[in-house]
């Protein structure tokens, strides 16, 4: 996590000086905010990865002598495909649009639509090989 923490660090003091340099030359209020606060953002990331790296040990990726197969094996579990959370998605940007345009019947539609499709992705039933 330490490579991870080191990127966002940059990040953060790139994101800083441009929101000074932009500061100094736009007086203009909304990009100086952004700038700041998307340092600000960085800075919070940065910091978590730095402190959840001093409790991991150490990864080969933190390790600039390591070798490829150093990273070897198992990566992990990864859960079964699902195609709820593309209906979750699709039923928040209908959502999202039904408020844009402040169409009712679009927002009702689409927000039945959203917890119908919210109880899938909760309750959603995997069938393991094991047991048919």
């Amino acid at each position: 996590m330490k490579v991870e923490s080191r990127i966002f660090e940059i990040c953060t003091a790139f994101f800083f000086v441009a929101a000074i340099v932009y500061t100094i030359l736009t007086h203009e209020a909304v990009g100086i905010a952004a700038l700041f606060l998307t340092g600000g953002l960085s800075l919070i990331i940065g910091t978590y990865f730095r402190f959840v790296s001093r409790r991991l040990e150490e990864r080969p990726e933190d390790n600039p002598e390591a070798e490829v197969s150093d990273g070897a094996g198992e990566v992990g579990f990864f859960s079964p495909g699902s195609y709820w959370p593309i209906a979750v998605a699709a039923c928040a940007a209908l959502v999202g649009v039904g408020l844009a345009f402040f169409f009712w019947w679009l927002i009702v539609i689409a927000g039945v639509l959203l917890l119908i499709a919210v109880g899938g992705l909760v309750f959603e039933y995997h069938i393991r090989p094991a047991d048919h």
